[in-house]
């Protein structure tokens, strides 16, 4: 019986197969051309398959809902030669190849080259500052008996939803110490930071601001002589500056903001204004309300950041859980990932966190449903690819 006609590949991937062929220059924000800046863990000798195409095809796997090498693997298998071949790949990679490669890639340098690369593609809009949430994670699948899950600090965009920075937190260190190396790459000029309270020190707040950046951050007990500071500010005098009411998740939630200014005397490094957030939550059925009291500090100043904008601000910071945690869990199922080999747990993070930014990008709303979309026909990833590589 002959053999099924293949048919001819759509012409929207031309171009992005004479890159990946190498038949013209690749553009310099395109995903190909970060993929070929990184190093090549691999022996010269007896490599079949380029290291950018082999990401090319992982990361189009993952866009289409790969969750592991195994199912990159089948849906490279799936994808056929049709696809490979526009990446000028002769033979369909294996799963063994994605494992080996994705355990020893160096997961680093993978993570700077693309968060170079999405800062390159995001710029906050026109009178707009660039707003980061700085938050880790950890990868709880990826526990063994002798080690604990790996854990990732990210960075991410308050406005695009795009990670802009991760970095491995080491087992006998925490994520104080990996902020300034999470964002040392990034321009921080006029950058505004947002981070929880375990980021809430001196040594932080000073090294923001020498990258001329600024600070909203939350003041919790791990600062207490700091929290009774702000505590005992004269807040039943300062007016409430805003006050939002909203309803979900079972609840009615009322929140009101004061803001005063504090240029002297405070002990915090640079930090000019003050915030007190109160939050009473009231279930919708019947339960008892709740009264919480946040405290924060930033460096704004107040002809720059008003009490509505500080408000907002602080909200946006937890777009780090919805819009990156929880899609990873629960769409991508990171949690119940057994990949545990090398630097893979790591560089499946990325990936995950690639595949992200690329839908946003391109204008996804529901990473759920733009996964299906791209589950449907194999050349879509490709498509939504070369439409970033332009």
């Amino acid at each position: 019986m002959p053999a099924a006609p293949v048919l001819p590949p759509a012409p929207v991937l031309d171009r992005l197969a004479a890159v990946g062929a190498g038949n013209q220059p690749p553009s310099p924000a395109g995903l190909l051309a970060v993929f070929n800046q990184l190093p090549d863990p691999r022996k010269p000798r007896g490599r079949r398959h380029s290291l950018a195409a082999v990401l090319t095809l992982a990361t189009c796997a993952v866009l289409a809902g790969a969750r592991s090498f195994t199912a990159i693997g089948e849906w490279s298998a799936d994808a056929g030669q049709a696809v490979a071949g526009l990446l000028g790949v002769s033979r369909v990679p294996e799963e063994s190849t994605f494992r080996r490669v994705l355990a020893a890639l160096d997961a680093d340098a993978l993570d700077t080259a693309l968060g170079a690369w999405a800062a390159a593609a995001t710029t906050p809009p026109a009178g707009t500052r660039r707003r980061l949430a700085v938050d880790g994670k950890t990868l709880r699948g990826s526990r063994t008996p002798d080690s604990p899950g790996r854990h990732l600090l990210a960075a991410l965009d308050h406005t695009s939803g795009v990670v802009l920075g991760q970095v491995a937190v080491d087992a006998k260190s925490n994520e104080i110490p990996a902020l300034p190396v999470l964002l040392a790459d990034l321009d921080l000029t006029d950058v505004i930071v947002t981070a929880d309270a375990l980021h809430t020190q001196r040594q932080t707040a000073s090294w923001l601001v020498s990258r001329h950046a600024h600070y909203i951050l939350t003041v919790k007990a791990n600062q207490p002589a700091l929290y009774a500071q702000l505590a005992a500010l004269p807040w039943r005098r300062v007016k409430t500056a805003a006050r939002t009411v909203e309803r979900g998740h079972g609840r009615r939630e009322r929140r009101t903001v004061k803001t005063t200014e504090v240029r002297a005397g405070l002990l915090f490094p640079h930090a000019v204004q003050a915030v007190q957030v109160t939050r009473r939550r009231q279930p919708l059925a019947d339960g008892p309300a709740t009264t919480e009291i946040v405290y924060l500090v930033t460096s704004l100043p107040t002809h720059q950041a008003s009490p509505t904008l500080l408000a907002t601000y602080a909200r946006e910071h937890w777009l780090v859980e919805n819009r990156l945690h929880w899609v990873r869990d629960v769409t991508f199922g990171e949690d119940l990932s057994q990949v545990r080999t090398g630097h893979a747990p790591q560089v499946m993070a990325s990936l995950r966190n690639l595949a992200i930014a690329i839908l946003r990008l391109t204008g996804a709303t529901n990473i759920a449903q733009a996964i299906r979309h791209h589950a449907r026909r194999p050349e879509r990833p490709l498509e939504t690819i070369k439409s970033l590589a332009c």
